[in-house]
């Protein structure tokens, strides 16, 4: 860069001091830390009382640690000042609180605050590699970051502001056999089908009930309920009550994955009972219902020759006739689903409704419960294709960040903190970090 001006070397604009209000005055380098000598960068030596000027009275220290340097912990020990007044003997110490660090009892810097938070949200380091970072103790960390957090993102009350379309769904926390762990997701879809960003998570609610999603939206201001203007959701009937009773302007919208999984459902349920009344047993690898267990669930477009060679030789025996027609139910409405044309898709999957609401055989009884369902929440199904985009997918895959951070982090035991720790990693709160980030 031989156009580039340099500054003198100087410790204090290096490591980011002048925005705590401190200067550097010494430093101790050891292979295991780096400790750096601190003082207030402007005196205030003028009675608080009085308003005499006051004679210093030596220092005390304050350890704080702050964001690491070449992967070596930094530690900054702070001088700060004791006055005593000669002209009123009020006495008083420097205030450490107004830049550089919280209350009296905080272990961290606001700039190793600052670090330990973008590498919660931005680079998605866990706790014990933040703890490991600053030189400080997992609980220690754990506590203050959290804190932190809470309070400069999830408690924002501009994070709810520009939420027009919801996605609501259950999700496992913890697998233990002890207590409750199913939560409720509620993910803001906006982004999403304005194609503006990634959906985000927006609130993590204990339970999954009918109560509990209902409780959460009545906890929120009529203003805000009123702009919903759409709920995707699975086909559990908790959901579509609570938003109709809530809600009641808002459309509930089935989400297509669920609806496409119901199918797909009946499908497995009908190839295993078939292959019981044939063979009384379970599928083995040369069978041919259990040989075509996944090619079934293969839309038809996307089919290889030796695929449609083998569903050919499925379906050529009379004897699995009920497969063949479920099999032709399931790829029916996966090309609803496909069909560009809104219109048209609508059509389909309203004559596809219309087909299974009508009596269906006794001898297929997994077509018998799907026409059931699918009639019930017929106006759900079918409003999907009034609003593209409002989807569950996206909460589909915020779910599966959510399973990668339980993973990272070897599992939860306390609700409160994966629910902290979920809105930090999937609430979209990276572009209030690093507005680049987007």
């Amino acid at each position: 860069m031989p156009n580039a001006t340099f500054a003198d070397p100087d410790l204090t604009t290096f490591t980011r001091l002048e925005e705590l209000g401190l200067v550097a005055v010494g430093q101790r380098l050891t292979t295991e830390r780096a400790v750096l000598e601190c003082r207030l960068a402007e005196e205030d030596p003028w009675c608080r009382a009085c308003g005499a000027r006051a004679t210093s009275r030596g220092t005390i220290t304050r350890r704080l640690a702050h964001e690491p340097f070449g992967h070596r912990p930094t530690t900054l020990l702070v001088r700060i000042r004791r006055y005593r007044c000669d002209h009123c003997g009020n006495r008083w110490r420097e205030d450490t609180t107004a830049a550089a660090a919280a209350p009296e009892r905080a272990k961290l810097s606001r700039g190793g605050m600052r670090w330990a938070l973008e590498g919660l949200v931005i680079d998605h380091l866990t706790i014990a590699r933040i703890a490991a970072g600053l030189g400080v103790a997992w609980h220690t960390a754990n506590d203050a970051v959290l804190a932190e957090g809470q309070r400069l993102l999830i408690d924002d009350p501009a994070h709810f502001d520009a939420v027009r379309v919801i996605g609501v769904d259950e999700h496992v926390w913890r697998h233990t056999r002890r207590g409750d762990k199913y939560v409720t997701v509620i993910i803001d879809l906006t982004p999403a089908r304005d194609k503006t960003g990634p959906a985000r998570l927006l609130d993590m609610i204990p339970g999954r009930s009918k109560a509990a999603f209902k409780a959460w939206l009545e906890a929120r201001p009529k203003a805000w309920k009123d702009r919903i203007e759409g709920v995707a959701m699975d086909g559990f009937t908790g959901y579509k009550t609570a938003t109709g009773e809530a809600l009641p302007g808002a459309v509930a919208v089935m989400d297509p994955f669920h609806v496409v999984r119901l199918a797909g459902d009946a499908l497995d349920d009908c190839r295993r009972r078939v292959q019981q009344q044939l063979h009384q047993r379970r599928g083995r690898k040369d069978d041919p219902l259990y040989k075509t267990r996944r090619t079934l669930h293969t839309g038809t477009k996307l089919l290889t020759d030796r695929q449609c060679q083998r569903l050919s030789s499925l379906f050529e025996r009379e004897k699995h006739v009920a497969v063949e027609v479920t099999w032709e139910i399931y790829q029916a409405m996966v090309a609803a689903y496909r069909e560009p044309d809104r219109a048209k898709a609508k059509a389909k999957m309203d004559k596809l409704i219309t087909a299974l609401s009508k009596r269906v055989p006794d001898a297929m009884p997994e077509l018998g419960k799907l026409g059931r369902t699918l009639t019930k929440r017929a106006t759900d199904v079918l409003a999907f294709f009034d609003r593209p985009g409002t989807s569950n997918g996206p909460t589909e895959a915020i779910n599966g960040r959510l399973e990668h951070l339980r993973g990272s982090a070897l599992g939860f035991r306390n609700l409160t903190h994966y629910i902290a720790r979920s809105l930090l990693e999937a609430g979209g709160f990276r572009p209030h970090l690093h507005p680049q980030m987007r």
